[in-house]
């Protein structure tokens, strides 16, 4: 996993965290829909990121095998 990576997930977890806590305040309905669909975004950029490392590491094992001998 990069460093980049690692410093995005980070940036996206602490602006989940921050937008849990404006939850916990009082909002008006217009404030908690904003609030509510940030949560998703950050949380679909989240995902995003963690298939992305999952599909670059499923590469990197595929391409460290040996080529397997079928003959």
């Amino acid at each position: 996993m990069s460093d980049e990576t690692i410093v995005r997930l980070q940036t996206h977890r602490k602006n989940v965290e921050r937008y849990l806590r404006l939850l916990e305040t009082a909002l008006t309905d217009v404030e908690q829909q904003y609030i509510e669909k940030r949560l998703a975004e950050e949380g679909s950029a989240m995902d995003q990121l963690s298939l992305q490392m999952a599909v670059a590491n499923a590469l990197q094992k595929t391409c460290n095998q040996p080529p397997s001998d079928k003959r």
